[in-house]
């Protein structure tokens, strides 16, 4: 007995030790953790419970035979962040580079299948050279067992992805369809052909950090939502967004002790605004003063900021949140805004979280290269994902809320829920100089009629009461009480129960 026991301790300490020291310092020496050490940190200690730590590879060519590691370059099991259940697999570079095998597939796809039976995330630490060459079409196969399981759970459960490596090729699809995208900077890259593939095909010359780094997508792509400096920095961050996240598609959002009172005032708000309608101000003073105790988790800072989205709680459970910011743009939606946008609010019409607006926007940006790139289109994303989605939503408009651009930031007639508007706000069809422009275009040779035309259509329009004159403001509220309201709006709208007719799918324009 003691001699079977001894077998096993032996074994699994093979399987712990992975390529062998040796890669393990290299893995050291580029600032990375172990695929291993990456669960420990991840995970609540002692918590993580291995599977198929003894699988091995079936490929027999190139000599692979002889080349056999137990664990085949993969880590997964399940384990606990804070005491809720999440399943992971965490690659190993130091086993083959953490190239993808047939059975590698095959581990993944098995606590993919076990996270959705039992209705729990799935958080995959990548580090892969891509496909294992030395399996062919097998490993490609492989590729698409992950993928389908990838787009099946969908909606059904989280999905995240930490980008901790190379992932290059068809590595990169099954992150591109989880939900949410982390990377380390400097020590991270994804991108369908490496630098060398583009030099040979456009002469091109762009090294692998240019062109699939941690600032590239989280600036340019926006294929990835945060970059984090090092790999225990993403994963304890990781850490943090995942007590944000119910566990599926059928349960709410979680709820955490909190000490911040609901009916709390803010005064300083009263003076967000500023006197002058052309100047900006940060519209991260009002989420932070909205949320509990000022904890906000923003996803893609880096990209199209003339809207911010992400993550706080009211009363202890969680919101997500969209903002126009007027320190952008001046807060005009764009492209970028409105497909990033977009894809969070309909995250947060998967897994139950309600969706709190804060509004000041101008309208679309104008231009040909917004026109020419789909604008239409874009723009519409936002109004369909918003008009689609049946999670409790609620809008504060603060300053400007004018056209087309209104009408898609979850307006009443989008099925909003509650919708309140400051003193300040201004909810009109264009601001007053464009608009007297068109409808006394035979004044503009009379600067002093068009300043008279201009202060009248102010006085009508430039205020929230024609709107609240016809229910489609619920109510004009003081700024200091925006937390309280928006408080009270969301405990009212806890057992809210609406459902879209029955389709197969919808037909989202892409």
């Amino acid at each position: 007995m003691q001699e079977i026991l001894q077998e096993l301790e032996e074994r699994r300490a093979r399987a712990r030790l992975g390529g062998g020291q040796t890669r393990i310092d290299a893995q050291h020496k580029r600032g990375k953790l172990t695929a291993r050490e990456r669960i420990e940190v991840l995970l609540d200690p002692g918590s993580f419970e291995e599977y198929d730590m003894f699988v091995e590879h079936r490929n027999t060519d190139f000599g692979m035979a002889d080349n056999k590691v137990p664990g085949d370059g993969v880590v997964t099991g399940h384990g606990t962040i804070n005491g809720r259940l999440v399943f992971v697999f965490s690659q190993d570079f130091t086993v083959f580079g953490g190239a993808l095998s047939e059975t590698f597939a095959e581990k993944i796809a098995k606590i993919m299948d076990m996270a959705a039976n039992v209705g729990a995330p799935v958080i995959g630490l990548n580090d892969s050279g891509g496909a294992r060459i030395q399996e062919g079409v097998a490993s490609l196969a492989g590729y698409a067992e992950v993928f389908v399981r990838n787009v099946q759970q969908s909606g059904v459960i989280p999905q995240l992805s930490v980008i901790m490596g190379p992932c290059a090729g068809g590595a990169v699809y099954s992150p591109a369809m989880t939900d949410f995208i982390f990377m380390v900077k400097d020590t991270s890259y994804m991108f369908v052909t490496g630098p060398d593939v583009v030099k040979t095909v456009t002469q091109e010359q762009v090294t692998a950090e240019e062109l699939g780094g941690a600032i590239t997508h989280t600036t340019k792509s926006s294929v990835a939502d945060l970059a984090f400096e090092n790999d225990v920095e993403a994963l304890l961050q990781t850490r943090r967004f995942f007590d944000f996240l119910p566990l599926n598609n059928k349960e709410k959002p979680p709820v955490r002790e909190t000490h911040d009172d609901p009916d709390r005032i803010e005064m300083s708000l009263d003076t967000l605004i500023p006197d002058n309608p052309n100047q900006p101000y940060d519209m991260r003073e009002l989420i932070t003063k909205t949320v509990d105790e000022g904890d906000f988790m923003e996803v893609q800072p880096g990209f199209a900021g003339n809207i911010i989205i992400g993550f706080g709680r009211v009363e202890g459970a969680t919101v997500g949140v969209v903002a126009n910011q007027p320190m952008v743009l001046a807060g005009c939606l764009d492209i970028d805004s409105s497909r990033k946008a977009a894809r969070f609010v309909r995250f947060c019409d998967c897994f139950n979280i309600p969706i709190v607006t804060f509004v000041d926007v101008p309208g679309f940006l104008p231009g040909t290269d917004q026109e020419y790139n789909g604008i239409i289109k874009h723009g519409a994303k936002l109004l369909y994902a918003f008009t689609e989605a049946t999670v409790p939503k609620v809008t504060v408009i603060t300053r400007k809320a004018y056209g087309g651009a209104y009408d898609v930031m979850s307006w009443k007639h989008l099925r909003g829920d509650i919708n309140y508007a400051w003193p300040t706000a201004e909810i009109a069809v264009m601001g007053a100089k464009g608009a007297v422009e068109i409808i006394f275009r035979k004044d503009l040779d009379d600067p002093e009629k068009i300043a008279e035309h201009t202060k009248e259509y102010e006085d009508r329009f430039a205020n929230p009461f024609v709107a609240a004159s016809r229910g489609f403001i619920d109510d004009v509220i003081m700024p200091h009480s925006t937390r309280r309201r928006v408080s009270h709006a969301l405990r009212i709208l806890k057992n809210k129960d609406v459902s879209n007719p029955w389709k197969k799918h919808d037909n989202l324009p892409l």
